[in-house]
């Protein structure tokens, strides 16, 4: 995958727009660039320093194409390594494909998905996890998920997890050294200190596997499904929540009769909620089946809100109902209408011991309370202090195979296994360690990874 060419792509989104910006990338990027543009001030672009934008005309032959600049960036201090061009023209569709096609005529190769940023990390620009972290800031569209890609493309776990890498690398030579010397008997790597790693490597691992639950739904979206009986208020707190009439709302059992979903941004994590049909028994075909769907979308959810109508129903009811459903969703349960409970019902909430947010969905009371609540359901204390979370499911599958192996050293070290023994281990924990971070790669793995980015990154 390492080659010698120079590569061109438009780095703005393709259509008509103000400006558009084509990139060239390569050891010929500025002297092909040379070929078609033309100074107003009769620089020459090689000789200009890098990190310099130059006001000049793209000519093909005698004619003009375009006035552009032309900002230059001289290797290695670039995005990806090498030479680099960028044109700054204008945002014509036209413009943008005669510029390209020159360059292309002029020695350049179309770049694929991904290409710029693959060779910022063949080049050793950025390790694998961060290149991948390039694309996730380009499809974040909350700031949350924006926050989790920021912190991987700074470094995020990884620097970590290279750390205790190198150490363990270290103590695998140690291990290795002593078999050359099986016959003195002499131990170079004290298996005291080695446990301790392997404990702090374990540890660390573990905590990464389990922040990918709480780290995946941020970056991707967190579902919501809102579960209850008839007429409990679920697509009314959808549009409270929504500030829209989103759902159908009537005092006729059963009119939900399918999904809507719909997402709106809280305090910048994103949530995606879905009302779903009232559940109970019904004769209805049409209902069944609209039920079905509501339990089906309950075990897909990270969260289900189970609201009840605490004027009509009793927190025996309301326990009897939840042990029914059959999910590891986090769970927020919801008195809806307490502008209509009597102040028994009322009492019996405050007092109960399971914590029940008390709203009226109608009147849009307490939606604050209740936006607060999935807040803190969601993570955002986790996101707010920047604690380490795995968003990617390339790096949670590599974490759980990284951690089956350091299981396997430390219970090595616990029964006095010999070197030869263990090093077969940490030489395939160390092998999955490398993989997040591109240590260890291959050509299947990278196309795979960059095969999703957009043609221009």
């Amino acid at each position: 995958m390492i080659h010698n060419d120079t590569i061109v792509a438009l780095a703005t989104p393709s259509g008509p727009g103000a400006i558009a910006i084509i990139r060239l990338s390569g050891k010929d990027a500025i002297k092909i660039a040379s070929l078609v543009f033309n100074s107003v001030h009769g620089k020459k672009l090689a000789d200009q320093k890098t990190h310099t934008v130059h006001l000049g005309n793209i000519l093909d032959g005698e004619r003009i194409i375009d006035e552009v600049l032309a900002t230059l960036f001289k290797n290695p201090q670039s995005y990806t390594g090498e030479n680099v061009v960028e044109f700054s023209c204008h945002g014509s569709s036209y413009i943008q494909q005669e510029i390209i096609q020159l360059l292309l005529r002029k020695g350049c190769r179309m770049a694929t998905a991904g290409e710029f940023t693959l060779q910022a990390f063949l080049n050793g620009k950025m390790d694998l996890s961060q290149a991948e972290a390039v694309a996730d800031l380009i499809a974040s569209d909350s700031k949350a998920s924006h926050q989790l890609a920021i912190q991987q493309m700074r470094g995020g776990f990884t620097t970590e997890i290279e750390l205790l890498r190198v150490q363990l690398l270290d103590f695998a030579s140690l291990i290795e050294l002593e078999l050359d010397f099986s016959e003195e008997d002499v131990e170079f790597a004290s298996r005291t200190d080695f446990q301790k790693l392997i404990k702090q490597i374990s540890s660390l691992l573990k905590k990464l596997i389990d922040s990918f639950a709480t780290g995946n739904v941020l970056k991707n979206g967190i579902p919501v499904a809102i579960i209850g009986r008839p007429n409990s208020g679920k697509s009314t707190l959808l549009n409270a929540l929504l500030n829209e009439e989103r759902a159908i709302v009537s005092t006729i059992a059963g009119t939900t009769r399918d999904t809507i979903e719909d997402e709106i941004t809280i305090d910048g994590i994103r949530f995606r909620f879905i009302d779903t049909a009232g559940i109970r028994n019904t004769e209805d075909e049409i209902e069944k089946i609209g039920v079905e769907k509501a339990l089906e979308k309950l075990k897909k959810s990270a969260i289900y809100i189970y609201l009840f109508d605490s004027a009509e129903m009793n927190l025996n009811d309301v326990q009897s109902d939840l042990e029914g459903f059959s999910t590891e969703s986090n769970q927020l349960v919801v008195a809806n209408k307490i502008d209509k409970a009597s102040e028994s019902n009322l009492k019996a909430i405050k007092t109960n011991a399971l914590p029940i947010v008390s709203i009226s969905a109608k009147k849009k009371e307490s939606i604050d309370e209740l936006k607060d609540s999935l807040l803190e359901l969601a993570g955002k204390e986790a996101l707010d202090q920047n604690h380490l979370m795995v968003t990617n499911s390339r790096h949670y599958d590599i974490l759980l195979k990284s951690l089956e192996e350091i299981i396997k050293v430390q219970n090595g070290i616990d029964q006095n296994l010999s070197g030869d023994l263990l090093t077969i281990d940490l030489r395939q924990a160390l092998y999955y360690l490398g993989e997040i971070t591109g240590k260890v790669s291959n050509d299947d793995l990278l196309g795979n990874i960059f095969a999703n980015f957009c043609i221009g990154k």
